[in-house]
């Protein structure tokens, strides 16, 4: 598999031209609910993600953006919350 960079030596470019779901269908990174088929759903988009070059990149626009829904950057929206929290408790400073 090519590096983003091997692609696209100008990394100012748009990630998501580059990104291994452009021919994906959608709906595969929105599943709905999170028991049963959606559980399959979700593990099949992230095994997507997980060979993607721009994986970084999408990840870093949803959590910048606050992406509420589907699959980002190998994340559910349940771990991209949970990131959020544990940097929110980092940040405070113990009195």
């Amino acid at each position: 598999m090519m590096s983003m960079n091997e692609k696209n030596p100008n990394l100012e470019g748009d990630w998501r031209h580059f990104s291994a779901c452009i021919g994906e269908d959608p709906e595969l990174f929105f599943p709905i609910g999170n028991t049963g088929p959606a559980v399959l759903q979700a593990e099949e988009a992230k095994r997507i993600c997980m060979s993607c070059d721009a994986r970084v990149k999408c990840l870093e626009w949803a959590m910048q953006s606050e992406e509420n829904f589907g699959i980002w950057g190998g994340l559910t929206e349940g771990e991209r919350q949970a990131i959020k929290r544990r940097s929110k408790r980092s940040r405070v400073a113990p009195e």
